[in-house]
């Protein structure tokens, strides 16, 4: 697909929105929601879409829906850091199948990454899911505990 088009609303990310299509939910509000990548590049491979927008990339994204959505990817970045411990985050956007672009719904990952441990090839390898479930319940666990620690976490 090209950068672009028109937006189909029956991509996954729509479906998952629409509770058509399961997902490993780590945080919703309002205005986002965040799932584990079901073919993760790394342990901890977060997605973050938003909730009421058709974009298909950030070309045709609200700068106020961006501006939502970064600000929850940086609290989740906080809380998968402090949760996994990674030595180093990845936060990537892509537009355009040419850039990797896979899923033609706006959207952010969070990809944890270690020292001395290859990055996996986007879209390629599925997880086991139960390892998806006993991650899920980890990080949603850390949000939760974080959100009463502390008040810069109150969207997470």
């Amino acid at each position: 697909m090209s950068l672009y088009g028109h937006y189909d609303s029956q991509n996954i990310f729509a479906l998952i929105l629409r509770g058509e299509a399961p997902s490993y939910k780590v945080y919703e509000d309002a205005d986002v929601l965040a799932f584990l990548d079901v073919f993760p590049q790394s342990l901890g491979h977060i997605l973050v879409i938003p909730k009421e927008c058709q974009a298909r990339n950030i070309l045709d994204v609200e700068p106020a829906v961006l501006g939502t959505m970064m600000s929850a990817v940086q609290q989740l970045t906080r809380v998968v850091l402090d949760e996994l411990k990674p030595d180093g985050v990845q936060i990537v956007q892509f537009n355009g199948a040419a850039a990797g672009q896979t899923v033609y719904h706006i959207h952010i990952h969070i990809i944890p990454r270690w020292d001395g441990e290859g990055l996996g090839v986007h879209a390629k390898d599925r997880a086991d899911p139960a390892e998806l479930e006993t991650l899920q319940a980890r990080l949603v666990e850390r949000i939760h505990s974080n959100r009463l620690a502390s008040p810069m976490l109150e969207r997470c």
